[in-house]
This record gives structure tokens, sequence and C-alpha cells, in this order.
């Protein structure tokens, strides 16, 4: 069975930082491009982070500076590291994975999901 399970959501306070991991299991990842997405209460999900099997990676322009995507092929492990953070990245968070690492910021060409993690950014 394939999984996807993240981790490392919480409270944190503004202009503090959090990591998330993002632990594969049931096949390797590591041809796979890596993606982090979130949806605000009321809103869309949309993209954050993607990460492609060779390393090269994107954000969306709110985190740019902010945030880090890398990844641990030896552990099958994605990882977002977010500093700085503001109220307004609050949300639930979700990794997925993208085995054609094709149209990266679109949550239709990924393949498997993780169950998602909330992080509360807030005083």
């Amino acid at each position: 069975q394939v999984q996807l399970v993240e981790s490392g959501g919480g409270l944190v306070q503004p202009g503090g930082s959090v990591r998330l991991s993002c632990a594969g299991s049931g096949r390797t990842f590591s041809n796979d491009a890596m993606g982090w997405f979130r949806q605000a209460p009321g809103k869309e999900r949309e993209f954050v982070a993607a990460i492609r099997w060779d390393g090269n990676t994107y954000y969306t322009d709110s985190v740019k500076g902010r945030f880090t995507i890398s990844r641990d092929n030896a552990k099958n492990t994605v990882y977002l590291q977010m500093n700085s953070l503001k109220p307004e990245d609050t949300a639930v968070y979700w990794c997925a994975a993208n085995k054609g690492n094709l149209r990266l910021t679109t949550t239709a060409t990924y393949d498997y999901w993780g169950q998602g993690t909330q992080v509360t950014v807030s005083s």
C-alpha cells in the first residue's frame, strides 16, 4: 500500500518556524516530483512548493525566500522548512507525489497524496 504521511504541523507564533515532513512508503519516490499544497478555510487548495527528481525546486511567489523544500531519497522523505511564518500561512498542508514530473503546480497531475497536517500561525 502506497502511503504519504505528513508530520510536523501545529501552532506557531508569527515570525516563527516549523518543518513539515512527508514520509513515503510502499514504493520509492526518488524518481517522482514531490509537492506541497495547502488549503486555508474558505479557499481552494493551492500550490506551495515542489521539487523535481533532479532537485530543481519551485515555489509560489508568496513563500519565496521563506520556505524551502528538500528531499532525502534515502529516507523516502520530503521536507518543507517554513520560516518567517505569517497568519496567512495558516492552512492544512498536504504533500503529494507526481510520477511524471509534469505540471507541478496543478493538483490534478499528482498521483499520491498524504492525509494533511494543520499549521496554525497565531499569537
